[in-house]
């Protein structure tokens, strides 16, 4: 009973983990990332539709993505997508793929993003203490049930501090990272 708790827990930590890389990789450094155009969705026939599905996403160089469509006749509406996304990204298309330049970022810009990172972080954080909250709570339903004794429940609590403990010292890692990435020069 207590090990499925734990297990579950430390699973839904490992997503809350995983959301919050994913969601800090579509945040744009100065620095070219494929991943920068993860959350773009291009209009294919009606349906909306992962670029990473309709074309190859490269960087060659550390200031330049290329993005190179399997079908040619896609090119145009590759475009209007990135042109539509949050990124503020200018394609420039050659007529068979689509050359990106990631402009420098302002100190002002820096500092704006940095900002938006640590409140990703404290939102995984908050994730991470949440699940916390609710393992504790069927841990005490348990104990009410008389499912597990006391010591148990205790026991158990401490495991999942742990595990909670891991998991923000894991996100505070990740925050860091990405922060000084954000404000390299």
């Amino acid at each position: 009973m207590i090990k499925e708790l734990l297990q579950d827990a430390e699973e839904r930590m490992k997503k809350a983990v995983e959301a919050l890389q994913s969601d800090l990789m579509a945040i744009r450094t100065g620095r070219a990332s494929p991943a920068l155009l993860d959350r773009v969705r291009v209009d294919y026939y009606g349906t909306p539709t992962p670029l990473n599905q309709l074309a190859t996403v490269s960087a060659p160089e550390p200031r330049l993505l290329v993005v190179r469509p399997w079908d040619p006749q896609v090119l145009g509406d590759i475009e209007r997508a990135i042109l539509k996304s949050e990124l503020g990204l200018t394609p420039s298309n050659d007529g068979k793929v689509i050359r990106l330049v990631i402009p420098r970022l302002t100190e002002e810009r820096r500092q704006e993003l940095a900002k938006i990172v640590a409140r990703r972080v404290e939102e995984g954080r908050v994730a991470v203490r949440n699940i916390r909250r609710e393992a504790i709570e069927d841990l005490r339903e348990m104990e009410k049930e008389k499912i597990i004794s006391e010591d148990e429940m205790y026991r158990a609590r401490d495991e999942i501090q742990e595990l909670t403990d891991r998991y923000i010292a894991r996100i505070d890692e990740i925050g860091k990272a990405k922060e000084a990435e954000l404000l390299e020069v």
